[in-house]
């Protein structure tokens, strides 16, 4: 099971390990999977089904595989997305223009060894980035 790390009694992080589907790209991060986790309803999020859980920069390294990350970024260009340039998945984005700074959305279905009723109990919001309204949920968010 996934080690706790202690933050100084703000959140009780879980390290955790993610990887892409071929395994050439892998990370550690520090996660508090009680807090939210996001589907957003933004071009990029819509069509990749982008899940993230939230990590400050020093709860996250890459373990293998930076060689192998291609990287994407569009329109207000404050978000990196990173992709295995080998099997296309998105283990995970950086976010620089955040209400808590830089941060690091780690694709929750890239996480390693997290049992089905794990990821049930995830706690969700929703966000309208469609129309860049990310203290809003979507009209419409079933789909996410």
């Amino acid at each position: 099971m996934a080690a706790r790390l202690n933050t100084g009694g703000r959140q009780m992080l879980k390290s955790y390990r993610a990887s892409c589907h071929c395994s050439r790209v892998q990370v550690e991060v520090g996660l508090d999977l009680s807090q939210p986790s996001y589907r957003c309803n933004c071009s990029i999020c819509r069509r990749s089904r982008f899940w993230p859980a939230i990590a400050s920069p020093e709860n996250f390294r890459i373990i293998t595989g930076e060689k192998e990350l291609t990287l994407y970024v569009f329109g207000s260009q404050k978000n990196q997305h990173f992709f295995c340039r080998r099997c296309g998945i998105r283990v995970f984005g950086v976010g620089h223009d955040t209400p808590i700074g830089q941060m690091y959305g780690i694709n929750i279905g890239c996480l390693e060894d997290l049992s089905e009723e794990e990821l049930s109990r995830i706690p969700v919001t929703y966000v309208d980035g469609m129309h860049d309204r990310w203290d809003a949920t979507p009209e419409f968010f079933a789909h996410l």
